[in-house]
């Protein structure tokens, strides 16, 4: 028998709490194995052994051996996709929790565990929910790894993650999530168009004349010409973009010389361009080669640039955050929506996604009386198990309430 709105609310609600518990262990288990980029191997095989306990089907081995695909079936010709990021960061973990990292020099200082067990919890419920009566559209759940700057989710597009598959229908719209410290426990918010910024790298080598730090009217100082570069690339924002535009040029790392009574040969300075708009994001690809070329030409000193584009712009479709405004408002009562007034400069490869189908990313509040987070990509930073519940629901019920267009 079909349920009413209420009914599986309620059901879901029930599920959910059966679940938690699961849920908090598994995520405590990938805390503790945290894998770098197209390294998951333990992590994947933790989320294939969870689906063969629920008997839901899964398609391995993508975006080069550690990508899943899973799959439960529905009665709608196409699909809802809900995706998780699965890999960890080269951070040596400083938490004293009984489930720290095992592994040296690496830990989950993002999230991704946290994300991993609410779409395995989401799977196992909606599973139990299919047993029930028949889904309204069928699921795929997406296992990504190497987001952390390995561009996995390009891949995991790329091997047909969101096509016509045997893991079911291609997918109409997709649902991602992260946790963010300083949102409220249980809050959910996002907005329409950029939500996050394109993240693109630069190199630039600095090459000059080495001489004896006694007698720098011999050198052509490349150390002198890098810093007045790092200066200079600060004007390409200040002065170059609309202030009501947003853009971010940072220098991160400065890297020259071997000894204190010599003036080196060169030095390489690195770091990070971003933007919201692509018309900002071209102008600052080409600035930052002018302006690195010119400013070692002034000091007697040559410039070579490497410029390596990174994630776009992780950019929201209108309707599909109309959709998720809809479900959390009407399905989702006991959790807040929060209009989120600006986009932040970090960056996502959800943004692959969006530039194939409609698609809502999301933030999940993490913050409550009793939990203070440190913030993201710290060495102090945990997940706060309290959101798994949250995030379990939420995900669950996009998959069940999402409309076809």
């Amino acid at each position: 028998m079909k349920k009413t709105p209420a009914e599986l609310r309620h059901r879901l609600k029930e599920l959910v709490a059966e679940e938690t518990p699961r849920a908090v262990a598994l995520r405590r288990q990938l805390h503790t194995l945290p894998e770098l980029c197209y390294q998951e191997f333990a992590t994947s095989a933790c989320i294939r052994g969870a689906l063969d306990d629920a008997g839901i089907t899964h398609a391995d081995g993508l975006a080069g051996g550690t990508g899943t695909l899973a799959f439960l079936p529905g009665a709608s010709a196409s699909a809802v996709g809900l995706r998780a990021d699965i890999d960890g960061l080269p951070i040596i973990e400083e938490n004293g929790a009984a489930w720290k990292s095992l592994s040296a020099g690496r830990m989950h200082a993002c999230g991704h565990d946290g994300h991993t067990a609410i779409l395995l919890g989401a799977a196992r419920v909606l599973n139990r929910l299919g047993t029930e009566a028949t889904l309204p559209n069928p699921v795929r759940f997406i296992f990504q790894p190497a987001e952390e700057g390995g561009s996995g989710g390009l891949r995991m597009v790329e091997d047909g993650a969101l096509d016509a598959h045997r893991c079911g229908p291609a997918v109409r719209r997709i649902y991602g999530l992260h946790n963010f410290p300083g949102l409220a426990l249980g809050t959910l918010s996002t907005r329409c168009g950029a939500l996050f910024a394109s993240t693109d790298r630069y190199e630039i080598t600095v090459q000059g004349q080495a001489a004896h730090a006694a007698w720098p009217h011999q050198s052509h100082d490349p150390i002198v010409a890098a810093s007045a570069i790092v200066l200079a690339l600060q004007t390409i924002v200040s002065r170059e973009i609309d202030p009501v535009d947003a853009g971010v040029v940072s220098t991160t790392m400065f890297h020259a010389g071997t000894a204190t009574n010599q003036i080196g040969s060169s030095a390489v300075l690195q770091g990070t361009a971003r933007a919201l708009l692509d018309s900002t994001r071209r102008h600052l690809k080409t600035r930052v080669t002018e302006v690195a070329v010119a400013i070692a030409h002034a000091h007697r000193c040559e410039a070579h640039v490497r410029y390596i584009d990174g994630y776009p712009v992780t950019r929201n479709d209108d309707s599909a955050v109309a959709e998720f405004e809809r479900i959390v408002k009407n399905e989702l009562p006991t959790q807040l929506f929060a209009h989120m007034t600006a986009p932040v400069m970090g960056g996502e490869d959800f943004a692959y996604y969006a530039e194939k189908i409609p698609a809502c990313f999301y933030l999940l509040g993490m913050e409550d009386g009793h939990w203070k987070s440190a913030g993201l990509h710290q060495p102090t930073y945990d997940f706060n198990d309290a959101a798994l519940p949250h995030g379990i629901e939420a995900m669950a019920m996009l998959a069940l309430a999402d409309r076809a267009p």
